[in-house]
């Protein structure tokens, strides 16, 4: 007879539910019961899935790992117990924790699939920082992120690196062990499609060398399903290492629920009722793989992953949910032209034109899960399927100081100039978006493909090459520096060398890509 705390009796009911206090408590990892929580027997490979951090603050950020001794293990929990199991923490300003600055105790709940976040405060500001979890006899490995400038302080540079697209499957993750090599890199951010909720079958698996079990055949929709997908994606070393190198910060797009969903509808016709069910199981094991602050605990199917951070007065970055509160793909031509279609949902709106409004950073991030420049009209997944809600994004995006939209989904690195106005080619520009490839969906992919001339036959797209890679930026008050790596193969294993294939210099005042 199973216990009451196992997670094969969280029911519906409470997934749909489970807000207030209790979330809290689950969320931080402190409750009543830590007291009485009773550490396991030394098990090898407790922190199977790496360690990780993210919400970077000033003084601290949110840090993660999940407890998974049997990471694959087919019911979906990792290995673990039905119980709470105490997990330590420390923070140190070197690598051999020798000057430990903050520590603290945090419960790994099977509620939360043993994961934890416990949320550091109290740190120096623009500090390097390198952290490590202990449960029993176990201890994790080494993570490292660097607290953000105080509010205000100059800045001399900040690194990002943007990410996206990482169908396992696919291909090797051999551009993120490049990324992982980066000397220069304050912070990842993951623009979606972290995970593939598709069936893994052999007609899709082309990661040489790889093999999957019967269980990861079928399309994830209970929690124990998205659970496994998430430890079989995060269980890749070289993931592991770019989590472990810098803070992340992550948006959703459609793949860690269903292909191509808007806001509570399925794209495949999923009953309503279950697709809320789906919805809210798939978030919630998002919020358990990821370090993410207390803010994006799911309640039910509704969790806010918005989030923003200013980095000094260098930079202002605001991260996008494109696909929780967007109306369904328009039916016709005249739907596609309404007025009140939205990919944001109204209240994100008055959100983001408000953090750009109020903006005194000399460089202005957004980061949402799909294209914004307009490329097709038949592109209705992106922002193309929403032309007015662009043309309120763009206007607000127009008042604050250099903006810049980072975004991923298609498989390919697209560097482009913001048109002010899509409808008059002699507007000019606004700003800058960056599109990062995929890190492996697609396999191996090439230079070009047929859609290149889609994308290039406008002027203002200045890059567009179909390998897998990532793209490393470094913002200074004067300038942005774009630098777009790829890699020439996947599939066959992780050895191929990373190359450069385009770097841009934007001038700061001036929303230009300068080849570089």
């Amino acid at each position: 007879m199973p216990s009451p705390d196992s997670p094969a009796l969280v029911s519906r009911r409470r997934l749909l539910q489970l807000s207030g206090a209790s979330a809290a408590a689950l969320a931080l990892g402190i409750d009543a019961r830590a007291a009485q929580a009773a550490p396991l027997p030394h098990q090898e490979g407790l922190f199977s899935l790496g360690v990780a951090s993210g919400a970077p603050r000033p003084d601290g950020a949110v840090l993660w790992t999940r407890l998974a001794p049997e990471p694959l293990a087919e019911d979906g929990h990792g290995g673990m117990p039905s119980r709470p199991v105490m997990v330590h923490w420390e923070v140190a300003t070197d690598e051999e924790f020798t000057a430990v600055v903050a520590h603290g105790r945090a419960l790994a709940q099977p509620e939360l699939a043993h994961a934890v976040h416990p949320r550091v405060e109290g740190l120096e500001p623009a500090t390097e920082h390198f952290y490590r979890f202990r449960s029993s006899r176990a201890h994790s490995p080494v993570g490292r992120f660097r607290t953000l400038p105080a509010p205000g302080a100059e800045a001399e540079s900040f690194s990002a690196a943007l990410v996206s697209c990482q169908a396992w499957y696919h291909g090797h993750f051999t551009a993120h062990r490049h990324l992982a090599a980066e000397e220069d890199l304050d912070l990842v951010v993951f623009a979606g499609d972290y995970i593939y909720e598709y069936g893994i079958t052999e007609a899709n698996l082309r990661r040489e060398g790889a093999s999957v079990g019967e269980v990861h055949r079928v399309e994830t929709e209970t929690l124990e399903q998205y659970r496994l997908r998430y430890a079989l994606f995060k269980a890749d070393p070289h993931l592991q290492a770019v989590h472990a190198r810098a803070a992340a910060v992550a948006v959703w797009d459609d793949h860690e629920v269903q292909n191509n969903y808007a806001a509570h509808v399925s794209s495949t016709g999923i009953d309503a009722e279950d697709f809320v069910h789906r919805i809210a199981v798939a978030y919630r094991a998002f919020y358990e793989n990821m370090p993410l602050d207390l803010a994006a605990l799911p309640e039910g199917p509704d969790s806010d992953i918005t989030t923003g951070f200013d980095v000094g007065s260098l930079a202002r970055f605001s991260l996008l949910d494109s696909r929780q509160f967007r109306d369904p793909a328009p039916a016709d031509a005249a739907e596609q032209q309404r007025e009140d279609r939205t990919i944001l949902g109204a209240a994100q709106e008055d959100w983001v034109a408000e953090r750009l409004r109020s903006s005194e950073a000399q460089w202005n991030v957004l980061a949402n899960g799909v294209v914004l420049v307009p490329i097709t009209e038949d592109r209705v997944d992106m922002w193309d399927g929403y032309p007015a809600a662009r043309r309120r994004l763009l206007a607000a995006m127009d008042e604050a100081r250099n903006p810049v939209m980072l975004t991923g989904d298609i498989h390919r690195h697209v560097a482009a100039e913001i048109p002010a106005d899509p409808e008059d080619p002699a507007a000019g520009a606004l700003g800058v978006e960056l599109v990062c490839t995929s890190i492996a969906s697609d396999g191996d992919g090439a230079r070009t493909d047929g859609y290149t001339e889609d994308w290039l036959q406008h002027d203002y797209v200045k890059l567009y090459d179909g390998r897998r890679g990532y793209v490393h930026l470094r913002l200074t008050p004067q300038e942005m520096v774009s630098s777009f790596y790829v890699v020439d193969w996947i599939e066959a294993d992780d050895t191929a060398e990373k190359q450069l294939t385009a770097r841009f210099t934007t001038p700061a005042g001036e929303p230009r890509l300068i080849p570089a």
